[in-house]
């Protein structure tokens, strides 16, 4: 930095919302309010007690917590005492919180002490932690008796005045974010202050937040930092509506009572308010914005239906959460509903925040640099960004940041294509794709194909054991209430919409699909069970 450059961070956001607007409600968390002035000496009280505690300069704090306004505060004082905030996937294992927690190097971890006791109860050793810190219920009331440090009595550890909003240097690592680990180790993907700054930014503009915002955290404050949106909704003035269970019938009971404005999640939120008993024609405006898996242009329809808009991101935990947008043009709005779907449903362009969204070939070039595919819309290639908006690396593992960022990119791991209009289709992941007789099938394409039927809520496909064909695609589907399908219906029904040999072989019924917490499907489950020969409980 020269001259008059003041490092950007996330935390200059809240500055500003208390010098604006500092009696206007922040936080909402069931009966619970802050204004922006409370939440601001709230942050304040925390990165104090943070600071008295010995952290700062970078070390490390975890967080096991649901939505709420504890965690979101968390957001704010744990980077104003210059430490960083590692925040944990509640659904992990005892041994899985124990492994991030060791190889962050927590000093400390604050959680719900439904959690906290499973934690103990595992036997986990944490090593390098000192503190257990109880968070408060959703009334703000903890147990009797504790059997871990108060938030409110940890609280009163911090002393003297006021920090200041700002920070030496805005490549500090802001928080570590760990990937979901399903081909191995999880990963601990470092974000910076500025990286935040910009990632917040953008969701600021493309999601449309404004003053009047009313966001509902339907998505995980732990999944990429809500994708920022803990920092997005607070530059723009708007108001935190916690949700600490994602149910259809609390979605909507909020949506109805607050007037949410915005919402993020993956399809299987859509699909989730799509179909509850408690849906109905929307009497305010709401837009959601869509990530974590390509939804299908039938709950893109859907969800149209109910008087509610799609922004469609696509992105990854090494890209702060969303990096590209499928931007509309005036012109799809005079498509019909199933065209404009169809487009809607791609993958789009980086956003303004970000650098432009590539999709290369596997090979180099004889100068070393990557190649991009031709944008027909048919040669499938890798999606690779770069930018402000990509990760500082991985925490500990230099070896694989320098693989993941080979040629100055970084390098998702999704197949895709470049469209003529210059928006990327995502097509699958690598490891998902279904390779039978040779021919390359996309599992998403087959799912799409699928979910059009009317009477089907959710599809996973994916491709097990064939002798003949080396492996083919079959289909996991969750059908409406009520439903009576066949497997030859379905089959049917894909091939009508697809190349014969592109439709799943078999199909099985299943009540339910096994999901991560931000609702993506756990294909890799479903999978391993295929090839290894062991049933699947997902009916039980």
């Amino acid at each position: 930095m020269t001259g008059l450059d003041v490092p950007l961070t996330p935390l200059r956001f809240l500055e500003r919302a208390v010098e604006i607007m500092p009696d206007k409600i922040a936080i909402i968390d069931g009966q619970r309010q802050w204004s922006y002035r409370e939440f601001a000496a709230a942050v304040q009280a925390l990165a104090k007690a943070l600071r008295a505690t010995g952290i700062s300069d970078g070390e490390r704090v975890a967080y096991l917590a649901s939505n709420s306004a504890e965690m979101l505060i968390a957001h704010y004082a744990v980077p104003l005492a210059r430490g960083v905030l590692v925040t944990v996937n509640t659904r992990l294992s005892a041994a899985e919180v124990e492994y991030i927690c060791g190889h962050s190097g927590a000093r400390m971890i604050v959680g719900e002490i439904e959690l906290l006791r499973s934690l103990r109860d595992a036997g986990c050793e944490f090593a390098t932690i000192d503190d257990w810190i109880e968070l408060p219920a959703v009334d703000g009331l903890f147990t009797v008796p504790s059997e871990f440090h108060s938030y409110d009595a940890f609280l009163t550890r911090g002393r003297g005045g006021d920090l200041r909003w700002e920070i030496d240097d805005e490549t500090r690592t802001l928080a570590i974010n760990y990937t979901s680990g399903t081909t191995g180790r999880p990963k601990g993907v470092m974000y910076s202050h500025r990286g935040a700054y910009l990632s917040a930014l953008g969701g600021i503009h493309h999601s449309g937040f404004g003053q009047e915002t009313k966001y509902l955290w339907t998505l995980p404050m732990f999944h990429c930092n809500g994708w920022c949106t803990t920092w997005a909704v607070t530059g723009a003035l708007g108001t935190h509506v916690c949700l600490r269970a994602v149910r259809a019938e609390s979605m909507w009971s909020l949506i109805d009572e607050h007037q949410i404005s915005h919402l993020n999640g993956a399809p299987t939120v859509l699909t989730m308010l799509a179909n509850a008993e408690q849906a109905h024609l929307l009497t305010a405006p709401l837009t959601i914005t869509n990530g974590g898996a390509p939804p299908s242009p039938s709950i893109i329809a859907a969800i149209r239906g109910l008087g509610a808009s799609i922004v469609h991101v696509y992105g990854l935990t090494e890209t702060y959460g969303p990096y590209s947008i499928c931007e509309p043009k005036p012109e799809w709005n005079e498509l019909d509903t199933e065209h404009h779907a169809e487009l809607m449903a791609r993958q789009g362009v980086g956003m303004i925040t970000a650098n432009r969204l590539r999709v290369v070939r596997p090979v180099l070039s004889p100068e070393g640099e990557l190649i991009d595919v031709a944008a027909d819309g048919a040669e499938m290639g890798e999606i690779v960004m770069c930018g402000n908006s990509v990760m500082k690396g991985y925490y500990g593992d230099e070896d694989g940041t320098r693989k993941a960022t080979e040629g100055g990119w970084f390098h998702s791991g999704d197949l895709g294509v470049m469209h003529p209009d210059g928006y990327v289709q995502l097509l699958d992941r690598a490891k998902d794709v279904v390779i039978s007789g040779g021919e390359n099938i996309s599992t998403i394409e087959v799912e799409h194909a699928i979910l059009s039927h009317p009477e089907i809520l959710e599809a996973a496909v994916v491709g097990v054991p064939d002798d003949k064909w080396g492996e083919r695609p079959k289909a996991f589907v969750v059908t409406a209430s009520g439903a009576q399908l066949h497997e030859t219906e379905v089959i049917a029904h894909v091939k009508s919409r697809l190349a014969s040999f592109k439709a799943p072989r078999s199909v099985e019924f299943v009540n339910e699909l096994p999901k991560t917490s931000t609702g993506k499907i756990r294909k890799n489950e479903l999978r391993d069970a295929e090839w290894s020969s062991r049933p699947l409980m997902i009916n039980g």
